[in-house]
C-alpha cells in the first residue's frame, strides 16, 4: 500500500510540474509554423541562400529601384536567345503549409510573346508544377504573386524556380525579381 500511494503521490507531483497530462507529441517537439524561412528573400546579400545562373544579376539601381531594399536579381534583357534559371530550396516542417510571396517588374521593348518567365514550385511528392507564366505585358510596376504548398503529415522540401526565357529578334525584356519570402503557417 505505500508503495501505491507513494507512486501515486508521485503522478500527482509530475502532473503540478508539468502542467497537467500530455496528448499527441510535447509542445518542445512541435514543428515551428511560424515565421519567414528564406535567409535572403530580398537579395540584399547576392545569391545567398539561391542557386543561380551566371548572368543573374543582383543590383540596386536609383533608375530602376529595388521594390524594397537596395537590391533585386533580374534576368537582364539582351535579345538573344537564352534562360536564365534562379531557385532555392527549403525543408517544410510536418504539420506547416509554406506561402511563397514574391514581387516582378518587367522591363520591355518587345511587342508579341516570345520572351516569358516561368515560376514553379516542386514539393516532396508532388509533381513540379509551373504556377505562372508570365510575359512581356506584365506590367513596368512592380506586382506581387503567391503560391502555397498547403500542409502535409511528414516533412518535406519546396524548391522555388524563375526560369526566365528569351528569344531574339523580337525585343529584350527584363524581369525583375524582389522580396521572395518563405513564410510558414
Amino acid at each position: 500500500m505505500k508503495a501505491f500511494v507513494t507512486t501515486a503521490s508521485a503522478a500527482a507531483l509530475l502532473l503540478l510540474i508539468t502542467g497537467g497530462a500530455s496528448y499527441g507529441r510535447p509542445a518542445t517537439d512541435d514543428a515551428p509554423c511560424t515565421g519567414q524561412i528564406h535567409p535572403n528573400p530580398g537579395f540584399e546579400r547576392g545569391t545567398t541562400g539561391w542557386t543561380a545562373g551566371p548572368r543573374i544579376v543582383v543590383f540596386g539601381d536609383a533608375t530602376r529601384p529595388a521594390h524594397t531594399g537596395r537590391a533585386y536579381a533580374t534576368f537582364a534583357g539582351l535579345d538573344v536567345t537564352r534562360s536564365d534559371l534562379l531557385r532555392s530550396t527549403v525543408t517544410v516542417p510536418a504539420g506547416c503549409d509554406l506561402t511563397v510571396r514574391f514581387w516582378v517588374r518587367t522591363i520591355t521593348t518587345e511587342t508579341s510573346r516570345s520572351d516569358y518567365l516561368n515560376v514553379g514550385m516542386a514539393v516532396t511528392g508532388i509533381p513540379p508544377k509551373t504556377r505562372f507564366s508570365l510575359a512581356f505585358d506584365g506590367g513596368s510596376q512592380w506586382r506581387q504573386y503567391t503560391m502555397s504548398t498547403g500542409t502535409a503529415t511528414t516533412e518535406r522540401t519546396a524548391t522555388v524556380s524563375f526560369l526566365a526565357s528569351e528569344t531574339a529578334g523580337n525585343g529584350a525584356t527584363a524581369f525583375d525579381i524582389d522580396d521572395a519570402t518563405f513564410t510558414l503557417s
